[in-house]
């Protein structure tokens, strides 16, 4: 052989070789399409005045990976806590993406959830929102944000609307109301939202005063003289579960009782932590909240893996946390195991077109509209009744009936 020949073999050897590798960096898609499991980055807020939610849908991820494995889904799962910290969120996003992950879940705290949203916009990495309501995470133009969660305006309209079922039922003359609300993102966007929903409700009575509370505060007396002050029939709250148990305490310190504490659509008035610290005291409040469906296939899967791993909580108390993050999860699993690929578009696109029947939460399958936003999410009017959350409406799904007025603080048992 010649060294002309030898030579004119070798440079094209080379330049085949060069042509694959740049085919091969030029479809990143193809490589990572063979990926066995999605990687997720489960950004949740563990420490912090939001752990107690945190850590609950926490507890929903990490049994996760079991049960949607039974279903054919294959995640591999990155947990990073957030510290209730808008800048924490921010950072954990950058750096769990630059570890690999595919797509991310989270993260409760809407503020830290819009923090997380714009990290993976500029990445082109899917966020799946598993709690966050602010209306702005679906509002702002983003890509790569699907939200399986009502908005505030939902949840409040949701919530007004079962207020109004409420004194139908339990025949509760109301004439006043105070608003009562953490005044951070998630508080006043649902403050925004009654404002907005209010004068259209038909409720009987009026909302007489609005007040704002620092969820950081150690207490609330001074918020609870307000109220007080205003002596209002109904006291509708917008708390997490720290805030719930404050809240109580100091009703109960100053001897004041409304005819109902009802949350509109918040969380922290059936965290195992309300009812550790308050007994009976917890018992009679009201939130109207999406819930678990008891007659969903996957609700009991979902159940049946909680007890084992966690015999110190109750699934029908974590159930909220619990299925909204694992729904979130199976947002995503679903969606690489119809497209077979980790690239972010491609993704992203199957994850717009999720639509599953069989899922933890009552209601429709869960479907995105051209926002990210699933609109299909309704909620029910949920009661503590010994210490447990019981379902009291709508009538279909209720396994008691309201009890309204609340009893008294003092002689409960």
């Amino acid at each position: 052989m010649t060294l002309r020949l030898m030579a004119s073999i070798s440079r094209r050897k080379a330049l085949a070789g060069a042509a694959a590798t740049t085919a091969l960096l030029a479809a990143p898609a193809i490589v990572r399409a063979q990926a066995k499991a999605l990687k997720i980055g489960v950004l949740l807020p563990r420490s912090g005045y939001m752990a107690p939610t945190g850590q609950g849908s926490h507890r929903g991820a990490m049994i996760a990976p079991k049960v949607l494995a039974d279903y054919g889904h294959h995640v591999e799962l990155v947990h990073i806590d957030t510290e209730s910290n808008v800048d924490a969120a921010r950072i954990a996003a950058e750096r769990v993406i630059n570890e690999g992950a595919h797509c991310i879940v989270g993260n409760v705290d809407s503020g830290g959830t819009m923090a997380i949203a714009q990290v993976c916009e500029q990445h082109q990495v899917p966020l799946v929102v598993n709690v966050g309501a602010a209306p702005q995470i679906t509002e702002q133009g983003f890509k790569y944000v699907a939200r399986n969660f009502p908005h505030a305006g939902m949840l409040m309209g949701g919530g007004l609307r079962l207020i109004k079922n409420l004194l139908d039922v339990t025949k509760l003359d109301a004439k006043t109301a105070v608003f009562f609300y953490a005044n951070d993102t998630f508080g006043q966007a649902q403050r925004g939202a009654l404002d907005a929903l209010f004068p259209r409700a038909g409720l009987p009575f009026l909302v007489t005063d609005h007040i704002a509370f620092d969820p950081r505060a150690q207490d609330l007396s001074l918020e609870v003289t307000k109220i007080r002050a205003s002596n209002p029939d109904i006291v509708m709250v917008v708390t997490r579960g720290n805030d719930a148990v404050k809240l109580i305490r100091d009703m109960v310190r100053q001897r004041f009782l409304p005819k109902a504490i009802i949350s509109p659509g918040s969380s922290g008035m059936f965290e195992e932590e309300y009812y550790q610290n308050l007994g009976p005291l917890a018992d009679y409040t009201i939130f109207h909240l999406p819930w678990a469906n008891p007659r969903s296939q996957m609700a009991q899967a979902l159940e049946s893996a909680f007890k084992p791993a966690f015999p110190n909580y109750r699934f029908p108390v974590e159930c909220f946390y619990v299925g909204f993050t694992f729904e979130a999860l199976l947002v995503a699993a679903d969606a690489f195991t119809r497209s077979r690929s980790t690239n972010g578009p491609e993704l992203m696109k199957a994850i717009r077109e999720t639509d599953i029947a069989d899922h933890i939460i009552i209601g429709p399958p869960i479907k995105f509209d051209e926002k990210g936003q699933n609109v299909g999410i309704p909620s029910a009017s949920v009661q503590s009744r010994s210490l447990t959350p019981t379902v009291v409406l709508p009538v279909e799904v209720a396994t008691m009936s309201p009890m309204l007025p609340m009893p008294p603080w003092q002689g409960r048992t």
